[in-house]
């Protein structure tokens, strides 16, 4: 009859947002039933009869096609709504799904049927929705007990599967969940029964093996995997019938790395270990809502200790307000845009509300057990009552939380869209105005402009007193990294910071914060990178490439062994943490040596790190006096490669900041090596010494060659050596226990101190080192006496070895043996030598060089051609020649060789000037380059556009150029010492091929 029909009773019922809709929609439900028994249109003829019945058909299909479709594809379910209301179809729905879990439990596929049911759940909680007649509390309510109840009708039914498939076996075959130990907790709304109307559900799914019985235990994890995943196919895949809840699993800890279903005791430990305060957060929802809720409900009074924590300490607190910090990190006080405007993350939203919620509650409800409840509303009353609220406060966001989420939930009732977004166009605006039952959009913004202020005013006012989530004014967007979805705020504050691939960074602070790498597994590691994040990302947005700068951060964190320390470090000085960014940015090979040892900031903040490095004197006194405090050789040792790293660190970051030129450089690096070596061999020989004595009269001296002994070292540089010895009367010995006869005991003295210099320690490696220049190379003993020495430079060195020899000078050792190997040096230096042999063995030489280093692209500046092997060639060349004239021209170093031959009239100034600009050009670019990269780089030949990205960022700013002009001048200068070097070296040695072989020292090199 008509006086039963619920739609006839209802009152004050909004609007059509469009007439035509809300016709057009009576039509097709019409036609629907119509195909129905002939009793169905009498009754809703009689029902339509009705004003106020033809008033909620209105509100319903001239405001929601979804709601639309359900009637059309469920008439008779939809006008016994209408007359019974919903509290009849409700309990009818309640009765169905318990028919569904037994079905389910005995093998009966549940997909199709959960999806009616709960279609018709959309339209019975619409409709209790639309006209009043629910509270809020009741309609939320009623959708998370249809999303428990669907989700243990999904579960028996895939744990029956499981056990039909041998799988496992089930205590109780009837009832599949019980004690069957896999735990589906359910998270956020769902757990707090506040779902609402199109949600997703969040779950995480544990598995207790302990409780499982299975006959392959080794399996169980893979099981309990794809079983997990068949769960969320049931719940959230899209067929004819529709969907039942999307099923959101990102919620279990850290998911970018967990497989879908986690063991008990793994997640335990990572709660307890690396659980963070936004999961602390989560957690206080969370309840069992399927499978063993036993096994839940113990599962969770474990994690009891790490939800509701009794102490905290200023830095847990600070963390737990940064929650909401890194929401509005920068947010500015104007007016608040109400179209487009985000009701759930954006300003005055149901999020904040929320946090300001959870925050108090994680605060003070490890002291406080009355403030352990899951609800929103609930729970800020409980905080009323606690005296941590004012209850005006109370009932202000209470307020504010009904309206925030009725307009949620009109919004998703248009098309079952998961938005929060109130619309922007003013038509869809004004549409939503009236499914609100507003009469004119100006007084629905009114009300809604007055709720977001309100609630932002009062989560401004509870974290008043923290300062913002910045550092030195520094601002930065909205910079989320907390829950367990990409915040799109803050996916466009990384954007607007210049970051090109924004998912990605949002992806890696997420796994720094899960505890991913070894210098984030700690909390306090994790809440001041927290407080870090807005200043971090902005000055690694700084950098010329933004993403390749984070992605270097984030390999300098994976490598670090911890993270405390230098995050305090950082943080009582945000100029260090500047430094390491730009460093990191712009040098990998100095970010690599500062993961591996990050007490090297230490010496940043000292006062003399950015003065100029000490001379070679005070390097020598310094490290000596690191050394003296060693008791043995392993701390010797360590101590060493530390003192050395720290001065190699030094003079990196100074070059790298343009405190010094490539010259100064090659000079302070050349220092710290030659301090070593002159420190570490009295070490070493006073060692060997203990054992084997020493050799009355004799001592041994370095010879340093090449970078060494030219001062030209980069930060890549290896040490090339020469080890000689005073030459001892015959059959000397030494006079200790174990006595060695003279080439033993240097040549085993030589190995100790190589030893020394390269082997690998904690603090890594001091020097490689290269004896290939010795006295007959490597087939030579690796040390040779002084008589040796001397043999071997007068009568057999080849014209390469005199040529190496010009970068020859004696390193450390006796004086007396020193000033003899300088004498014997400048002797063969001097000597006067064949210029057709001479120019055509270098020639041949350089030839021979190309074919075993070919050399297309300019980026290769050592054997390029026109690079520096042949501007150094030419400087030997022209040395070797005329030094037995003119021995004022002999120097160690390529560029004073140049000026010495050009003021001794034997280069041309133009000649000169070229060499020099290119000299400086090779080893700016060589240096810089072996400042910053890891690696070799070989691109395409001569190709400056095809460069790869880390050379052209390596080089940026080199010399004051851009990359375009650096390649431009590489180019002219290879042209230039290419056409000086044929000029001066193989225009000469092709005309010597022609003339008479005449050798100046009777033989030629092979």
């Amino acid at each position: 009859m008509l006086e039963a029909a619920f739609a006839t009773g209802v009152r004050g019922l909004p609007g059509a947002g469009d007439d035509t809709l809300a016709r057009v929609g009576r039509e097709r439900w019409r036609s629907a039933l119509a195909e129905r028994a002939a009793p169905t249109l009498p009754r809703l003829d009689a029902l339509t009869a009705d004003p106020h019945a033809q008033a909620l058909m209105d509100a319903m299909f001239g405001n929601s096609p979804f709601l639309t479709w359900i009637a059309e594809r469920d008439p008779d379910f939809a006008l016994d709504l209408m007359y019974h209301g919903p509290d009849v179809m409700a309990e009818r729905g309640v009765a169905e799904i318990a028919c569904l879990q037994e079905s389910a439990a005995a093998g009966t596929d549940p997909c199709a049927a959960l999806r009616l049911c709960k279609r018709r759940l959309a339209l019975t909680t619409a409709v209790a929705d639309i006209t009043g007649h629910w509270e809020l509390e009741r309609i939320t309510r009623c959708l998370a007990t249809f999303a428990e109840g669907a989700l243990r009708t999904a579960c028996g039914f895939v744990l029956a599967e499981a056990a039909k498939r041998g799988i496992l076996r089930l205590p109780n075959a009837a009832a599949p969940e019980d004690a069957s130990g896999l735990i589906i907790i359910g998270m956020g709304k769902l757990g707090a029964f506040e779902l609402n109307y199109s949600s997703d559900i969040d779950i995480i799914v544990f598995y207790d093996p302990q409780r499982m019985q299975t006959d392959d235990p080794q399996a169980l994890a893979q099981h309990m995997n794809r079983l997990t995943r068949r769960l969320v196919r049931l719940m959230a895949d899209r067929t004819a019938d529709g969907y039942v809840f999307r099923t959101d699993l990102r919620l279990r800890p850290d998911p970018g790395s967990t497989p879908p279903a986690i063991a008990v005791m793994g997640a335990e430990a990572y709660y307890e270990t690396m659980g963070q305060n936004w999961e602390r957060a989560a957690m206080i929802k969370a309840r069992p809502v399927a499978g063993d809720r036993v096994a839940g409900a113990q599962f969770l009074d474990h994690l009891i200790p790490f939800i509701w924590r009794k102490n905290l300490d200023y830095a847990a607190i600070q963390d737990i307000h940064s929650i909401k910090r890194q929401i509005n990190a920068h947010r500015g006080g104007g007016r608040i845009a109400l179209a487009g405007h985000n009701i759930k993350l954006g300003r005055g939203g149901i999020r904040e509300i929320e946090f300001f919620v959870q925050t108090q509650q994680l605060i003070f409800g490890g002291r406080l057990p009355q403030l352990r409840v899951r609800g929103t509303l609930e729970a800020l009353y409980a905080l009323a009552e606690a005296g941590k609220i004012a209850v005006a406060t109370a009932d202000e966001l209470a307020e504010a939380y009904r309206f925030l989420r009725r307009l949620e939930h009109r919004l998703q009732m248009i098309a079952d869209e998961q938005t929060h977004i109130v619309p922007e166009e003013p038509k869809r605006f004004a549409r939503v105005a009236t499914f609100l039952g507003y009469a004119d959009t100006a007084a629905f913004e009114r009300d809604l402009l007055a709720v977001l202020q309100r609630v932002e005013a009062h989560y401004a006012d509870l974290f008043e007193d923290a300062p913002a989530l910045s550092l030195g004014g520094v601002k930065g967007g909205n910079l989320v990294f907390t829950g367990s979805e990409p915040d799109p705020d803050t996916l466009r504050s990384l954007a607007e910071l210049g970051f090109t691939n924004p998912k990605a960074v949002d992806g890696s602070v997420r796994g720094w914060h899960h505890g991913r790498f070894r210098a984030m597994r700690s909390t306090r590691a994790r809440e001041l990178l927290t407080e870090l994040m807005p200043l971090l990302l902005r000055e690694i947005a700084a950098q010329p490439e933004p993403d390749a700068a984070f992605l270097a951060f984030d390999r300098f964190l994976q490598a670090l062994p911890a993270g405390v320390q230098l995050f305090s470090m950082f943080y009582a000085n945000p100029d260090l943490l500047r430094l390491v960014v730009h460093i990191l940015g712009m040098a990998p090979r100095l970010g690599a040596l500062l993961a591996r040892r990050s007490s090297l900031l230490d010496s940043v903040v000292s006062r003399d790190f950015f003065s100029p490095p000490p001379p070679l004197d005070a390097l020598e006194a310094e490290l000596g006096t690191v050394l003296s405090r060693c008791r043995y050789t392993e701390e010797m040792l360590d101590r060493g490669r530390a003192w050395a790293n720290e001065r190699k660190f030094q003079v990196g970051v100074q070059s790298l900041q343009g405190l010094l030129d490539t010259g100064a450089a090659g000079i302070a690096w050349t220092n710290i090596a030659e301090a070593a070596l002159r420190c570490f061999l009295p070490a070493v020989e006073a060692e060997f010494a203990a054992q084997h004595g020493r050799i009355p009269g004799c001592g041994m001296a370095i010879i340093g060659m090449g970078k060494l002994g030219g001062r030209e070292m980069t930060a890549a540089s290896d040490l090339d050596l020469i080890f000689v010895y005073a030459t001892p009367a015959d059959g000397a010995h030494s006079d200790g226990a174990k006595p060695l006869a003279a080439p033993q005991y240097f040549a085993r003295l030589s190995q100790r101190l190589i030893i020394a210099l390269t082997s690998p320690t904690a603090e890594g490696q001091l020097y490689e080192t290269d004896m290939r220049l010795r006295p007959s190379g490597k087939a030579g003993p690796i040390a040779v006496s002084m008589q040796s020495f001397t043999h071997y430079q007068r009568e057999e060195a080849w014209t390469w070895e005199q040529m190496a020899i010009t970068r020859a000078r004696s390193i450390v050792g006796p004086a007396p043996l020193m000033a003899a190997i300088a004498a014997v040096l400048r002797e063969r230096l001097t000597q006067q030598r064949d210029p057709q042999t001479l120019v055509r063995d270098i020639a041949e030489m350089r030839a021979k060089m190309a074919h075993e280093h070919p050399a297309d692209s300019l980026w290769e500046v050592k054997h390029v051609r026109g690079g520096l092997i042949d501007i150094e060639f030419i400087a030997q060349y022209l040395q070797l020649l005329h030094a037995h004239q003119h021995p004022e021209v002999l120097s160690v170093t390529t560029v004073d060789a140049l000026d010495r031959l050009e003021r001794a009239g034997l280069m041309e100034q133009a000649t000169h000037v070229d060499l020099c600009q290119a000299l400086a050009l090779w080893q700016a670019v060589q240096a810089r380059l072996r400042l910053t990269l890891a690696g070799p780089v070989r691109p395409a030949a001569g190709a400056g556009a095809e460069a790869p990205q880390a050379l052209e960022r390596a080089v940026r700013g080199l010399m004051g150029l851009d990359f375009e002009t650096l390649v431009d001048h590489m180019t002219e200068a290879a042209a230039r010492v290419r056409a000086i070097f044929a000029q001066v070296i193989e225009e000469p040695a092709a005309a010597a091929e022609k003339a008479p072989l005449v050798p100046a020292d009777g033989r030629h090199p092979s």
